[in-house]
């Protein structure tokens, strides 16, 4: 049997009611094999998180960077909270070894889709809150997301991809990028899209991301570091 006690402890989490954290690390897929667990899955917590999380960090930068403006402060916020950031907390907490998953979801964790793992995240959020109050969910992001906020404003990474891109092919060429999709696969609930990024005729870079938005940023990302445009 599961220890989730000693689960929240390596988590260095404190839960008054583990059942919170039992619903957070179960993905929908695991109900699918185990009809007696007696525990919900962890989207309406992740729903819950997901809320809590943009409030905290939208806060935190309002108060700690007065001189920053709407746009910058709404950029800088998205690269805390995406899911490339968020899988990085998952990584750190090892949350792989713990997250409740069918076994055929369990091969995708840490391959094509690795988007479960993101999910859990927020869904810990929420139970955080639920639990202990906005302070306790809030100490949980300040210690292993807000902390990434010098090095996002040092290396400029908030600043959307697609519209650096842009800006520096009209000045540097005179030409607007195009994208163009090439591939997509996965089932509905998990399609994934591979985009080509072009300057004129010529195909520049390429990115894969579970929308066409996310694979043209990361088209554009890998575009801004094959032309050496990164400010």
């Amino acid at each position: 049997m599961t220890d989730y006690n000693k689960i929240a402890q390596f988590l260095n989490l404190n839960f008054s009611n583990q059942d919170l954290l039992k619903e957070a690390l179960t993905h929908r897929s695991y109900l699918n094999e185990h009809q007696d667990w007696l525990f919900s899955n962890n989207e309406r917590l992740e729903f819950l998180g997901d809320a809590v999380l943009d409030l905290v960090t939208a806060e935190y930068l309002f108060r700690q960077h007065p001189d920053l403006q709407e746009g910058d402060l709404t950029n800088i916020r998205a690269s805390l909270v995406n899911t490339d950031s968020l899988l990085e907390v998952a990584e750190k907490l090892k949350l792989q070894n713990y997250l409740l998953v069918s076994k055929g979801e369990q091969k995708d964790l840490t391959s094509n889709r690795p988007h479960p793992l993101a999910n859990a995240v927020e869904a810990i959020i929420g139970a955080l809150y639920l639990d202990g109050g906005i302070e306790k969910a809030q100490s949980f992001i300040e210690k292993h997301i807000l902390q990434k906020t010098d090095s996002i404003l040092k290396s400029h990474s908030y600043k959307d991809p697609k519209s650096l891109f842009q800006e520096k092919s009209q000045m540097v060429v005179g030409m607007t990028p195009f994208y163009k999709v090439v591939k997509e696969w996965g089932p509905d609930h998990a399609k994934q899209f591979e985009v080509e990024l072009y300057l004129g005729e010529e195909p520049i870079s390429r990115g894969e991301g579970f929308s066409k938005q996310g694979a043209e940023i990361a088209a554009a990302r890998q575009a801004l570091t094959l032309k050496k445009w990164q400010e």
